[in-house]
């Protein structure tokens, strides 16, 4: 039987986003909630309140409510900085929808959502989902700052269908070198962002690299500067890579090729970072809107391949840094730019301390182990649904079995 689910965004006024209608969960404790196709009813409250609704069985998921076309933005080289700080938000109507074919045995299906706790630049609003799973719902990592979709299905179900939309509105995100006095981070967060990872070794000739870059920089901002211009002088943008790239630190530093995509540019950006002290993470999310820097560092259309990670560091008094030296790289090689081009100089200096509205964040996730999944171990990342079927985990580029759909509006007015 069809099943609904819905939650419910905020209302917005012209400027930003209004108020949540309902308190966080305190803590770190994981809200979870199910709807099961017997109809019956479960409500936890969380961010929002999550409302089952029963209809008609449908062989097929009903088409989402159509928001306004993306408007036309007219695309700019990055010859100058954009205007700061832009004077509303932006919000963005997202449908996924997902169809899994040649399926044996029963299913469950993982899909990455927005971050769930807002930021200065970034809110997650709501999702609302439909399709003819036997069970769904929203699970929290909280050590991981995720939050991740679930559905099931039982061992001989009709194909499995699902379709989710979210809203996410967005600012542009400013770093601003003379303005102190953030709020500090807490010490478990800093703990874990010094910490290795199963890709991301901060020992040996990460270490030796990253010392090497600094020199005999001591202040932490411009260490971070040290080490971002290292990796966007000494990297290259690889289109054959799959995906957002594998993210292997340690293979790119032995094998001494530096080429890859976002995951492999940021997560090195971030090893170097750890490997001398300063706390840094990736955050990895999708593009959703054209780009007001190259048509390159956006997307329209089917987003289902424009899977995007940059990067932050932490230092005290200014907080959390954003940086993009995969999004130089990518310009570098979709321009044709050189060292000496204005482009080029203007762009390297905007991506540390910027990062663009057109793009959602996800989750800053690493070694990450799926709720309830039986087979394939730890993900390096998610950024991608993931589907395991009697024990066995889908490909989700698999574009014959795993249908994957992801488009973006705004949301006008």
């Amino acid at each position: 039987m069809l099943a609904v689910n819905k939650k419910k965004a905020a209302a917005q006024d012209a400027a930003k986003p209004a108020a949540k209608s309902t308190a966080k969960p305190a803590g770190k404790t994981s809200s979870r909630e199910t709807t099961r196709s017997s109809g019956s009813r479960a409500s936890t409250r969380a961010r929002h309140s999550y409302r089952p609704v029963v209809e008609k069985p449908s062989a097929t998921p009903a088409p989402a409510p159509s928001p306004s076309p993306i408007a036309a933005v007219e695309q700019r080289n990055a010859i100058s900085l954009p205007d700061e700080p832009q004077p509303n938000w932006r919000t963005y109507d997202i449908t996924s929808q997902i169809t899994i074919n040649q399926v044996k045995g029963k299913l469950r299906l993982w899909l990455p959502l927005a971050q769930y706790k807002d930021t200065p630049w970034q809110r997650s609003l709501g999702h609302f989902w439909r399709g003819n799973f036997d069970s769904a719902g929203i699970y929290r990592d909280p050590v991981a700052d995720m939050e991740v979709f679930y559905a099931d299905w039982k061992e001989g179900s009709p194909t499995p269908q699902l379709q989710i939309n979210s809203q996410v509105a967005k600012l542009d995100r400013h770093f601003d070198i003379t303005r102190r006095g953030s709020a500090a981070e807490r010490s478990e967060v800093l703990r874990r962002c010094l910490q290795s990872s199963n890709l991301v070794p901060i020992d040996g000739l990460v270490r030796r690299t990253a010392e090497r870059a600094i020199g005999r920089i001591k202040d932490p901002v411009a260490q971070g500067k040290a080490i971002y211009d290292w990796v966007v002088e000494n990297t290259s943008f690889d289109p054959a890579q799959s995906g957002i790239g594998r993210g292997d630190v340690e293979a790119m530093l032995d094998s001494g090729q530096l080429s890859g995509k976002s995951a492999d540019i940021a997560l090195l950006f971030v090893g170097l970072c750890r490997s001398i002290g300063i706390p840094a993470r990736p955050v990895f999310g999708l593009r959703v809107d054209s780009s007001r820097l190259f048509s390159g560092l956006g997307a329209t259309g089917n987003l289902r391949a424009v899977q995007h990670c940059r990067a932050e560091f932490y230092t005290p008094g200014y907080g959390w840094i954003p940086v993009d030296p995969g999004d130089v790289r990518k310009a570098i090689h979709d321009e044709h730019l050189g060292n000496g081009d204005a482009k080029l100089v203007v762009l390297r200096k905007l991506l540390f301390g910027f990062w663009e509205m057109n793009w959602i964040a996800y989750n800053a996730a690493q070694d990450v182990s799926l709720r309830g999944a039986s087979g394939g171990g730890l993900l390096p990342f998610l950024v991608l649904p993931q589907a395991e079927a009697a024990g066995v985990r889908f490909d989700s580029t698999d574009i014959q079995r795993f249908g994957y759909t992801v488009n973006a509006s705004r949301v006008e007015g």
